[in-house]
């Protein structure tokens, strides 16, 4: 009896802490997703990263607050939907739009801010391609990489990344190819 006790009790605290463990990881990964996402933001100069509250659980972003149009709601969420480990964005942000720019005018411009964000982010996250060395510039939804790669194959993987982003009609190549 003492020994079937004593078995039960070794079982019970080896899957306690399984579960404890378990639960440690899956806390860890959303605190360094949610890092991740914060850093994301604030890093990003056509959002104010300070009106965006970023939750994650299990892999899965809430994002609420306030931004200043849906291009900027949409920006948010399509920077944080390319992060590792995110399973899904669920965006609750608000769009208070200002009066003083007109909708037509804020919409083009903001489209290629947000393209040209999205773009240069992918290009910086992407381990086969140094985003650093290239400069990504978008007018009318037309993206323009600019800079030096070093190989033919990273400069096609910049090209298929900027023509992968929504909203990207046309992609202009600049690059150069000068291997070290």
């Amino acid at each position: 009896m003492k020994r079937t006790t004593l078995a039960m009790l070794i079982t019970l605290a080896f899957t306690t802490t399984a579960v404890a463990a378990n639960d440690w990881k899956d806390s860890a990964k959303d605190a360094w997703i949610d890092g991740k996402a914060e850093t994301t933001l604030l890093l990003n100069g056509n959002l104010n990263s300070f009106k965006i509250n970023t939750d994650v659980k299990d892999g899965v972003v809430l994002l609420t607050g306030k931004v200043d149009s849906e291009v900027d709601k949409a920006l948010a969420g399509e920077l944080i939907e390319g992060l590792d480990g995110v399973v899904r964005v669920d965006n609750k942000l608000t769009v208070v739009e200002s009066a003083a720019k007109t909708h037509q005018e804020q919409g083009s411009a903001l489209t290629d801010a947000k393209i040209a964000t999205v773009v240069k982010t992918r290009l910086l996250m992407e381990s086969e391609v140094s985003g650093t060395s290239i400069k990504v510039d978008a007018d009318n939804g037309v993206v323009t990489l600019e800079g030096d790669v070093d190989t033919r194959a990273e400069r096609d993987l910049a090209i298929a990344i900027a023509r992968n982003t929504t909203d990207v009609s046309r992609v202009i190549d600049k690059l150069s190819v000068v291997p070290n």
